[in-house]
């Protein structure tokens, strides 16, 4: 499979809180959870000092930024750099974690 050259940028949200198709969701978790749940999947910081009120987690084709000012984890972006090797991981996290993943681009919900 050809990679695409082009960054594709998805969200991370929780699952639904209603159980149906709803703008409603839960939270992913607290930031600790997050990052812990994220380090499952091969991905976690670089080593380098945060800047600004974004944490970037780097794993496998993506980064993932995360608002670093918040208890609470809403949502994560997730900028695509190589889709052969990024989705795989994007889509196992999603099912083991009962979290959606939302095209910024086609607005389309997978999860």
């Amino acid at each position: 499979m050809a990679r695409r050259s082009s960054k594709r940028q998805v969200v991370l949200t929780g699952p639904d809180a209603r159980g149906g198709p709803s703008p409603a969701t839960l939270p992913l978790g607290t930031l600790r959870d997050v990052r812990e749940t994220l380090a499952r999947y091969n991905t976690g910081p670089d080593g380098a000092p945060q800047t600004g009120g974004t944490e970037r987690l780097y794993g496998p084709g993506m980064v993932v930024e995360i608002a670093a000012s918040a208890e609470v984890v809403q949502q994560a972006l997730a900028t695509i750099n190589d889709e052969d090797t990024a989705l795989p991981v994007l889509m196992r996290l999603c099912k083991e974690q009962r979290w959606r993943l939302v095209d910024v681009e086609s607005g389309r919900v997978f999860g």
